[in-house]
C-alpha cells in the first residue's frame, strides 16, 4: 500500500461528473506488420496480459480515506479483471472518420470507475472509409486517471504496452505480482491520524528546502535575470468558465521537419516555442473572428517534468508548472515566435531560480481535507463564472513520443493524438506530440465553450502555415529578422483580416483534412471533426 502525493491527490479531489480527471489519446494501428496481417481482439488481450508486469499502473486501484481526512492510497487490486479495462467496439458502415470521432468523444467524456484500477482502453474496429488509413486498421482510445500518470510516466506506460519489433516475444521473467487486502476505514483513519501528527514536520522540511530557492529568485529579480510582468497574468476569455460534461476533440499532424525548420528562424528557439507560437496564432484568429480578442496576451500553463531517471517507472505526477505568454496580441508570426521564446526563457529562469522540484515537493504536504473542500467549493459555487479563474488561459503540454516506429500486438502504431482533462475555469487544453517524423497539435474542449472545433482547427492549420511560410521566407532573406517585442493593438483596431467562422450542421459530413504542405500530413492527419450537438457523453 502506497499513499498518493499531494498533486496526485488534487486530481482525485477535482474529479466531478463534468470534470473527469483522466488523460489519454487516440492511437491508430496498421496490422499489416502483425502475423498473418491482422490482429484479433483476443490477440490484444493476450499481448496486454503478457506485459502487465512492466507497468505499476495496470493493476493498482485507489482507496480513499473516510471524509477525505488524508490522501488516498494505492493498493494492488484483489479483483482485477483485464477484460473490464480493455473494451471492444466496431463502427457501423461505412466506418468513416466522423463516426470514429463521435465514439472517441463519447468514450473520453465518461468518468472512470475509481473503485477499480483507473484506466480503460477501447479498441475500435471498422475503420473502413477513412482517407489515408489502411483497410483493416483499428484505433484505440485510451483513458488513464491523471492521479496515476503525468506526461512522462504516460510515455513509460506507452512503452510497456508496445515493442520495438513486431515479432518481439513476451517477457520471460516470472510475474510476481500479488494482490492486497482492501484496508478497512479504521485502518485508514489510524494512518491519517499519524500523518496529521508528522505533517507539520514535513512542512517545515519543505519550507527549509524552498528558502534558498526563494532567496535566489529575489536575487535574480534584483539582478534583472528575469522579471515579473503583468503579461504573466492572463485576461479572462470565453474558455475560462464553468464547463459542461460534453467534449470535442480535434487535431492535426504536420511534418516534424517543418517544426524544426521554423525554430531556426529565431536564435536559440526551441521546438516548444514553435508550438506555443502556433497555438497563440490560432487563438488570435479564433477570438478575432468572434470579436472577443483581449488586448493583453493570453497565456498557457506549460507543465515541466521534474521526474528523475530513478523515478522513471513510478506512478503519479512529478511536474511543476510554468506560465508561457502566447503572444496573441501580435499579428506577425515570426515576431510572435520571438516573443514566445523571450517570455518562455524568462519564465524558465524564474522557475529554475525557485526550484521546480521544490514546487512539486510543496504540493505533497498540503492538507488533504482543505484541498478536497477547496476543489469541491470552487465547482459547486460556480466560482469560474464569478471572475475567479486561473492565471492562464489554456494548457499547452508537450509530450515527446518515440522517434522510431513502435508496435502493439504486432501492429504498427501509425499516428497518435493526445487528449487532456478539463476543469471549471479551464475549458480548452492542447497537447503537442512528436512521433517518428510527425508532429501533432491537438486540443480537447468543452463543447459549450468551443462549439465549432472544425473552425478552430482551421485556425491552427492557418497559424502553422503562416509561421512555416514566414520562416521559409526569412531563411531565403537572412537580413530580415523579427522584432523582439511588439505593442498590443489599440482598442478597436483590427490588424489582420478575420477568418470567417464556419458553421457545420450536425448532419453534414465533415470536410477532408486540410493539406499542410505534404501528402503525409494529409493522409496521416489525426483530426476529430464534430458538429455542435453530435457528440455527447
Amino acid at each position: 500500500m502506497r499513499q498518493l502525493q499531494g498533486m496526485d491527490a488534487s486530481f482525485v479531489a477535482l474529479e466531478t461528473r463534468n470534470s473527469p480527471m483522466h488523460i489519454g489519446s487516440i492511437l491508430i494501428y496498421n496490422p499489416e506488420t502483425a502475423p498473418g496481417g491482422f490482429v484479433r481482439f483476443k490477440d490484444i488481450l493476450s499481448f496486454f496480459e503478457s506485459r502487465m508486469q512492466l507497468s505499476r499502473t495496470i493493476r493498482q486501484r485507489l482507496v480513499r480515506v473516510p471524509f477525505d481526512l488524508d490522501y488516498p492510497y494505492w493498493i494492488e487490486d484483489p479483483d482485477f479483471d483485464l477484460e473490464y479495462h480493455v473494451r471492444h467496439i466496431a463502427l457501423p458502415k461505412p466506418g468513416d472518420w466522423r463516426q470514429l470521432c463521435i465514439q472517441a468523444a463519447r468514450i473520453f467524456a465518461r468518468p472512470l470507475d475509481l473503485t477499480r484500477p483507473p484506466w480503460e482502453f477501447t479498441v475500435v474496429e471498422g475503420l473502413e472509409n477513412i482517407e489515408g488509413v489502411a483497410k483493416g486498421s483499428y484505433a484505440m482510445v485510451t483513458k488513464v486517471h491523471h492521479a496515476a500518470i503525468d506526461g512522462m510516466s504516460g510515455v513509460d506506460l506507452l512503452e510497456a504496452m508496445h515493442t520495438l519489433d513486431p515479432n518481439e516475444a513476451a517477457p520471460q521473467s516470472p510475474d510476481e505480482w500479488q494482490p492486497e487486502k482492501v484496508p478497512n476505514p479504521v485502518e485508514l483513519l489510524g494512518k491519517s491520524y499519524f500523518n496529521a501528527i508528522t505533517n507539520p514536520m514535513k512542512q517545515l522540511e519543505v519550507a527549509a528546502k524552498a528558502a534558498p530557492g526563494l532567496a535566489k529568485a529575489l536575487k535574480g529579480m534584483v539582478a534583472k535575470e528575469f522579471d515579473l510582468s503583468r503579461e504573466m497574468i492572463a485576461p479572462k476569455t470565453r474558455f475560462n468558465r464553468k464547463i459542461s460534461g460534453h467534449r470535442v476533440v480535434e487535431g492535426r499532424s504536420v511534418p516534424l521537419a517543418d517544426i524544426k525548420m521554423i525554430r531556426q528562424a529565431v536564435d536559440s528557439a526551441k521546438v516548444n516555442d514553435v508550438f506555443l507560437a502556433i497555438v497563440g496564432g490560432a487563438l488570435r484568429k479564433y477570438l478575432l473572428a468572434k470579436d472577443d480578442l483581449p488586448k493583453k496576451t493570453l497565456t498557457a500553463m506549460a507543465p515541466i517534468s521534474v521526474r528523475t531517471k530513478d523515478e522513471k517507472g513510478d506512478m503519479g505526477n512529478q511536474v511543476a508548472a510554468m506560465v508561457a505568454p502566447l503572444g496573441t496580441h501580435i499579428e506577425d508570426p515570426l515576431e510572435r515566435l520571438q516573443y514566445c521564446h523571450d517570455r518562455t526563457k524568462n519564465s524558465k529562469a524564474m522557475t529554475e531560480a525557485m526550484g521546480a522540484r521544490n514546487m512539486t515537493e510543496a504540493s505533497k504536504v498540503s492538507p488533504a481535507l482543505w484541498m478536497s473542500l477547496g476543489a469541491q467549493l470552487y465547482t459547486r459555487l460556480g466560482l469560474a463564472n464569478r471572475g475567479v479563474g486561473p492565471i492562464f488561459s489554456t494548457v499547452v503540454t508537450n509530450v515527446p513520443g518515440p522517434p522510431v516506429p513502435i508496435y502493439s500486438s504486432g501492429a504498427r502504431l501509425e499516428s497518435q493524438m493526445g487528449l487532456v482533462c478539463l476543469t471549471d475555469g479551464m475549458g480548452l487544453g492542447h497537447v503537442v506530440q512528436s512521433y517518428t517524423d510527425e508532429a501533432t497539435i491537438s486540443f480537447t474542449a468543452c463543447r459549450e465553450l468551443l462549439p465549432d472545433p472544425d473552425f478552430y482547427i482551421e485556425c491552427i492549420v492557418e497559424s502553422f502555415e503562416e509561421l512555416r511560410d514566414a520562416a521559409k521566407a526569412a531563411a531565403e532573406s537572412p537580413a530580415k529578422k523579427p522584432a523582439a517585442k511588439k505593442a498590443a493593438p489599440k482598442k478597436g483596431a483590427t490588424t489582420t483580416k478575420k477568418p470567417a467562422a464556419k458553421k457545420q450542421a450536425a448532419t453534414k459530413a465533415p470536410a477532408k483534412p486540410k493539406k499542410t504542405g505534404t501528402k503525409r500530413a494529409t493522409s496521416r492527419s489525426t483530426a476529430t471533426r464534430e458538429g455542435k450537438g453530435s457528440q455527447t457523453s
